[in-house]
């Protein structure tokens, strides 16, 4: 989705040549439904081909935003530390031994818009108090 998504495991594929799930990905599928319910997140996650289309720069995150009548999601390119769209809604796995790189087991990839329903840090504290 990007090179912020690559930072921490090199570049992803373009779209055009990465590859989808297949007959060869039954057992790891099967396994991963496994882990999902024995956690309660069959309901809550599920897969996305991780790709890219064009560079994303360290200070840039992907925002997605939908317009609910028109029945679209588009997705942009925005300055992390200027950007409202705070919540995210795709992550990837990092490595073990690489979460020293990303603080945690997973990279943020993408994030919602307030205007997709997604709360700012603004609307947050609002709501806090």
């Amino acid at each position: 989705m990007g090179n912020q998504a690559s930072t921490a495991r090199g570049a992803l594929p373009r779209f055009e040549e990465a590859e989808g799930l297949g007959p060869q990905d039954e057992r790891f599928v099967r396994d991963l439904v496994a882990v999902l319910e024995k956690h309660g997140n069959l309901d809550r996650f599920g897969l996305c081909l991780l790709h890219d289309h064009f560079p994303v720069a360290s200070d840039e995150v992907l925002v997605e935003t939908h317009d609910v009548a028109a029945r679209t999601l588009r997705v942009s390119v925005e300055k992390a530390t200027t950007t409202e769209h705070t919540r995210p809604s795709q992550w990837r796995f990092v490595r073990n031994g690489d979460q020293k790189v990303a603080g945690h087991a997973y990279q943020v990839i993408l994030q919602c818009t307030p205007a997709s329903g997604c709360p700012t840090s603004k609307q947050k504290t609002k709501t806090a108090s």
